[in-house]
């Protein structure tokens, strides 16, 4: 044999056992892939699934390489040695033993499982119905208490049979498995006639209709034999509605009764009946007896004594086929099985209490029952309704087993036309990789043109909302159109939650990082939900440490999404109380957390408890001891990490549902969905961005008692970076309103330390000086010492209501101060209806009413009302940036271009109303007209989405032209005269659209244009914008 055929040989045995090898790996690959699919199926593949999917594909890839390069190399030719023919049977004799193996060994344990579950399913319910029939005895031993202080233990008896039969009505609920409950009492033969003559009717016989029972509608209490003479008789002189018909039948004259009653005098304990056919209803049930004593009776008494002591005898009457098939309907089971109840207190013989004899032995479970009467004995046996399904799993792991040893086989004579085979399916997979990516730009596409369809109606809206602000309005009307606005902008906060979700799913996300005042945000969600916290007459506050800076540094409209996140669920599900926001620098904090602790279970907002807020941030790094979660590098000083808790005495989490409160696109509860609305992922975004801020986010809850939601965030003092922003805070907390009421004082009338320092925070905001007193008395005794001049006073609503008399004795105390100008009055209310009663008093002027929440626009605009000073209530937070567009664009002529009227006219009022000179046209080839070098246009605002022509092609053309115009200038074709002596011609162009995709913002400055603002545009934007580039076109010219 040559040297070569040893080598070819050698290859030979080295592939197949390559090729076995990578059976074995496939195999176990694939059975570790599936199982990771399994263990996913809540969350698509979840992070365990994915993992095995990128191995499972490392693994194929690899071993195709391995199996491609061989073949290409080695194995170019079929082998045709007759060994081969032995080995490939070995192998396919050795993959069918596996596969038989593996489909018993998965057979046994789906068998295994399948005991389990019912296992799990049969002790449930037999746990369900003794923990019902428990309840049931509890409650029908308590009633037999009941009847023996009340009937025995009062003379003459505070029952009847009415008082009876209406309290077990209207307590049915305490005994879920009871069909009616009945009393029977002692009777001695002695005392026989003299009773029948009290009751009425004749003690009659109840074991004729055990030995001939009758239909219910046969059934006649009159037609029934007297009881015979005996000893003693129990006859049922109280019943429930539903077994009225037993009054009057002697119990000790049944034998299934009699038995009951003897055991049960003899015990003290309930005692239960064998099941037996009940009278009148003629269905299978049994009764539980429990024995009424005399109330002197000692509880270690014998047995004769507890016969002497007896009263009489409470039953309760138990229809088991009905009440066990109720409470089995309780349960819901993918897998339906069959359930019957046994007395098997004669083994032998087991009586059947519910359900149909089957005669299938197969699986079954047997779970005990304890009904309380050690005397019999109860048991529950569980089948499966259907049969047992095939083994599937087996079934196809085995035969796939079985494939892929076949597949080894051809493999190995078929490579080539494999090899031809896989690259068809890349192709493929190439081809769908390709429709993969067109749709998802189709996906980003479409969200783009939604956000655009819809924001473009918005803009008109919040637009002439905006302009009707600039008009001579009053501050209830001035109130309704900023909600107007503040609603308007909520909705356009819907569309960016569903952008939002896009990104956070791509993992787009970010965050801007621009100067922002924290306390002027807050306002603005604060009068976004004034409006339904009034409807309600709920108490809705924002309270800011004095140790947060003014300015911060972060992305404003994110945290002001988190916000109106949690306040907006805190006011969907609260109706009675206060929903209170509180901000404090994290390490405030920390330096008071049991002081505050104390304080908040003692004194809250609106008196009502809250959940404890420390409780919601356990969990937190920030207060543990590995350290915040924000990065270390920056110095302390830099960065504010602050901790924001939502407060409120809503309705609160179930405690099943809190695990879920974070997961996109989950209801609580599918009512809660229907009654309050809402789509699942405010608080999963929230949790997103929160985390984008470095911080952290979580709860306490308490049903009934209410939420508080705290999260911190990390955020750059914007008080350090430059005096530009000192100076706009100090403008901001000191122009307008605040210098109009500097040095002014004001009392506030408030017995609540919360709330009364809620109050003061706000009117300090003014400039003004706060006095806090608690009732109205000391009220006037400050005022009555004139040590210091009252400008103001502010009553709380709680105080004012609370004893009118003192209220009018108050105003006209007030009245009689000799001074010059007397304090205004003023009452701080959360709802007009609540006041319309209060707020007049005989002969008495009536105190002006500022409406809660408080916030420093609206209360600024009511004093000046008031007072008599400022501009009648027009003041706003955050006048820089309209004041710096009224000195920047006055004189500026500006070109809007826009296919939509209404969007067109919002723009242009817009821009005039900061002096600007306008110029509208309706389509991008006027722009290009308009816009053709020699112009007289300071600027251009263009709309991006046009007919015939977008703001993107328009803008390249006008670039186009700038540029053609400058090089022949340079080049001197032209005369700079010509062009108002301008060489280098660049107007600025800012697209003005409603799309927030960031491609859209990248195509912008791709086709030449200055900067980008959204639909709607406020006056913050438009200014950090119009200053850059006419800061620019200055420098230029």
């Amino acid at each position: 044999m040559s040297l070569l055929h040893v080598i070819r040989f050698g290859l030979k045995v080295g592939h197949v056992i390559l090729m076995l090898c990578c059976s074995i790996v496939s195999v176990i690959s694939m059975n570790w892939f599936i199982n990771g699919l399994m263990d996913a199926k809540t969350g698509l593949l979840g992070d365990g699934g994915k993992i095995r999917l990128k191995l499972w594909e490392k693994i194929s890839v690899n071993s195709y390489k391995i199996h491609h390069l061989y073949y290409q190399y080695v194995l170019s030719k079929r082998a045709r040695k007759p060994w081969w023919k032995t080995l490939l049977v070995t192998w396919v004799v050795l993959g069918i033993i596996v596969s038989f193996w593996v489909f018993f060994y998965m057979s046994s344990q789906a068998m295994e499982k399948r005991k389990e579950t019912l296992a799990s399913m049969c002790d449930e319910r037999a746990r369900m119905l003794q923990d019902q029939f428990n309840v049931s005895m509890n409650h029908v031993q308590a009633m037999s208490i009941l009847i023996s202080t009340f009937h025995h233990g009062k003379s003459p008896s505070a029952i009847d049979q009415m008082t009876f039969a209406r309290y077990t009505e209207r307590t049915a609920f305490e005994r879920p498995l009871t069909s009616g409950v009945a009393y029977a009492v002692r009777v001695l033969h002695s005392e026989r006639e003299q009773f029948e003559k009290q009751q009425g009717w004749t003690i009659r016989r109840m074991d004729t209709l055990e030995q001939t029972p009758v239909h219910k509608d046969e059934y006649n209490a009159e037609a029934l034999e007297p009881s015979p003479v005996q000893e003693e008789y129990a006859p049922v002189i109280f019943a429930q509605d539903t077994i009225a018909h037993v009054v009057s039948l002697d119990m000790l004259s049944g034998k299934e009764d009699r038995e009951n009653v003897l055991r049960a005098r003899a015990s003290g304990k309930g005692v239960l009946t064998a099941p037996f056919r009940l009278i009148k209803s003629n269905r299978l049930g049994v009764i539980l007896t429990f024995a009424v004593y005399k109330t002197d009776l000692p509880s270690n008494a014998t047995p004769d004594e507890r016969i002497q002591a007896t009263d009489g005898y409470l039953g309760g009457v138990f229809d088991i086929e009905s009440l066990v098939e109720k409470l089995l309907q309780q349960l819901a089971s993918k897998q339906t099985i069959l359930v019957n109840v046994y007395d098997t207190t004669n083994v032998s013989h087991p009586i059947s209490m519910y359900g149909s004899d089957v005669s299938d032995m197969g699986l079954q479970r047997v779970s005990a029952l304890n009904f309380g009467d050690p005397f019999r004995k109860h048991e529950m046996r569980c089948r499966f309704k259907q049969k047992t399904p095939w083994p599937w799993l087996a079934i196809t792991t085995s035969i796939g087993i079985l494939v892929i040893v076949f597949l080894v086989g051809h493999i190995i004579h078929a490579t080539v036309n494999r090899i031809a085979r896989v690259e068809d399916e890349c192709n493929v997979m190439k081809e769908l990789k390709k429709r993969a990516e067109v749709a998802d730009v189709a996906k980003s596409q479409f969200l783009a043109t939604v956000s655009h369809e819809i924001r473009t109606p918005m803009n008109g809206v919040l637009g002439m909302l905006d302009m009707l602000t600039d008009t001579d309005l009053d501050v209830t009307q001035l109130d309704f159109v900023r909600t107007a606005q503040a609603s308007g902008k909520a909705l356009v906060s819907i569309i960016n939650e569903v952008l939002d979700q896009a990104k956070i799913e791509s993992g787009k996300l970010e965050l801007e990082a621009v100067g922002f005042d924290l306390r002027a945000i807050l306002d603005d969600v604060l009068s976004l939900f004034s409006g339904k916290s009034q409807d309600k007459g709920v108490e809705l506050a924002v309270y800011i440490s004095d140790k947060v800076p003014g300015m911060l540094i972060g992305d404003p409209g994110r945290f002001r999404q988190i916000m109106t996140n949690l306040m907006g669920n805190s006011i969907k599900f609260t109706e009675k109380g206060h929903i209170f926001v509180t901000i404090h620098l994290v390490e405030e904090v920390m330096d008071s957390l049991e002081v505050e602790t104390e304080s908040l279970l003692k004194n809250t907002l609106s008196g009502l408890p809250v959940a404890d807020r420390c409780q919601s941030w356990v969990g937190f790094r920030t207060f543990s001891q590995e350290g915040p979660p924000f990065p270390s590098s920056s110095s302390s000083s830099d960065l504010i990490n602050l901790i924001i808790s939502v407060e409120d005495t809503g309705v609160g989490i179930p405690l099943e549902a809190q695990p879920r409160v974070f997961t996109p696109f989950m209801q609580v509860d599918p009512s809660i969905s229907r009654t309050h609305g809402g789509t699942g992922i405010g608080l999963s975004i929230s949790k997103c961005l929160v985390n984008l801020m470095n911080g952290e986010i979580g709860f306490v809850s308490l049903p009934k008692i209410g939420s508080t939601f705290t999260f911190t965030a990390v955020f750059s003092n914007g008080c350090l970076n430059s005096h530009e922003r000192k100076k706009q805070q100090i403008i901001n907390h000191s122009n307008s309103a605040s210098s109009e009421f500097r040095g002014m004082r004001a009392l506030v009338v408030d017995p609540r330390l919360v709330r009364a320092k809620v109050s003061r925070y706000h009117i300090q905001r003014l400039g003004i000086y706060v006095e806090i007193v608690s009732d109205l008395n000391l009220g006037f005794s400050y005022l009555s010492n004139g040590e210091k001049v009252i400008n103001m006073v502010l009553i709380e609503q709680e105080v004012w209501e609370k004893d009118m008399s003192s209220s009018a004795c108050f105003m006209d105390n007030l009245r009689k101060i000799d001074r010059c100008v007397s304090p205004k009055l003023f009452l701080l209310a959360n709802s007009i209806c609540s006041t319309s009663s209060s707020v007049t008093t005989s002969g008495v002027s009536s105190p002006l009413i500022i409406m809660k929440p408080l916030r420093a626009s609206m209360l600024a605009a009511s004093l000046q009302r008031a007072m008599g000073v400022g501009n009648k209530g027009n003041y706003r937070n955050g006048e820089l940036p309209t004041l710096s567009l009224r000195s920047l664009l006055p004189g500026r002529k500006i070109l809007v271009i826009d296919d939509n009227n209404v969007n067109l006219r919002v723009a242009a009022g817009a821009l005039r109303k900061y002096g600007a000179d306008v110029v509208c046209a309706d389509s991008a080839k006027k722009a290009i007209s308009s816009l053709h070098p020699p112009h007289q246009f300071d600027a251009c605002f263009m709309d991006i989405q046009m007919p015939e022509m977008d703001g993107f092609e328009a803008t390249k053309r006008i670039r186009d032209l700038e540029y053609s115009i400058n090089k022949r200038i340079q080049e001197g074709e032209i005369s700079i005269e010509a062009y108002n002596n301008i060489s280098s011609w660049h107007v600025p162009i800012l697209a003005m659209t409603a799309d927030v995709i960031q491609a859209t913002h990248e195509e912008c400055l791709k086709c030449g244009m200055d900067g980008y603002v959204t639909k709607p545009f406020e006056a913050e934007q438009l200014y950090r914008e119009v200053s850059r580039f006419f800061r620019i076109s200055n420098q230029n010219l």
